[in-house]
């Protein structure tokens, strides 16, 4: 077995450590940076990704092989600055204004990251103007909402008007999500696109930056 096909199968069982030194070795073995991360690291999260979405594997499983990923990742983000290795895309996320959840939230973040996305995590209670003024700071490409409360998932709309207001809506894709939304709300407020799970969303994500 190759050593990316051994940080793969390492990422997605969660070994952390072992997936650690096992990047350092690749390194010191002179495989470049991208290969390492493209062919083993990604390559682990996106089989967690999938295998996620089939519930073949749950949160606990997630979250492992994320802690993993960034600790190899970390070994690999200097490398890659030096190469000139930019990110597939860059995403500022958050859970709106008035609501405090943020497990849906946090495992959009990890496939996204998993999928080579940098992600600007706002954490809860994320106002409109919050949302829109670090889009265009950070120069990202999506601002992804999250809401878990029927009664705070109506903040997504102000995000999108707020989007209009600034004038970056031709720019800056919004993608929503969480129990209560729904692709008809989606389309309601203006909003870009509805994904009814991580996976979902980091494949989402990808494809509109792939696209911009």
């Amino acid at each position: 077995m190759s050593i990316l096909n051994e940080i793969s199968e390492n990422l997605q069982h969660g070994k952390a450590k072992v997936v650690k030194e096992l990047v350092q070795k690749a390194i010191d073995e002179g495989i470049s940076a991208k290969q390492i991360l493209e062919e083993g690291l990604l390559d682990g999260m996106n089989i967690i990704g999938a295998k996620f979405k089939n519930n073949e594997v749950f949160v606990p499983e997630v979250l492992v092989a994320a802690r993993a990923m960034n600790m190899g990742a970390a070994l690999l983000k200097p490398l890659l600055a030096d190469a000139g290795v930019t990110n597939t895309g860059k995403v500022c996320i958050g859970t709106v204004k008035g609501d405090l959840h943020d497990i849906g939230k946090n495992l959009v973040k990890m496939m996204m990251e998993g999928k080579g996305l940098e992600v600007i995590d706002l954490g809860c209670d994320v106002s409109p103007e919050q949302y829109v003024q670090t889009a265009i700071q950070e120069n990202c490409q999506i601002i992804c909402c999250s809401a878990l409360l029927t009664t705070t998932m109506n903040v997504m709309q102000d995000v999108v008007a707020k989007a209009e207001e600034a004038g970056i809506r031709d720019k800056v894709k919004i993608m929503i999500g969480g129990a209560p939304v729904t692709d008809s709300f989606c389309q309601q407020i203006g909003a870009d696109k509805y994904t009814p799970d991580a996976s979902s969303a980091a494949e989402a994500a990808v494809a509109f930056c792939q696209s911009c």
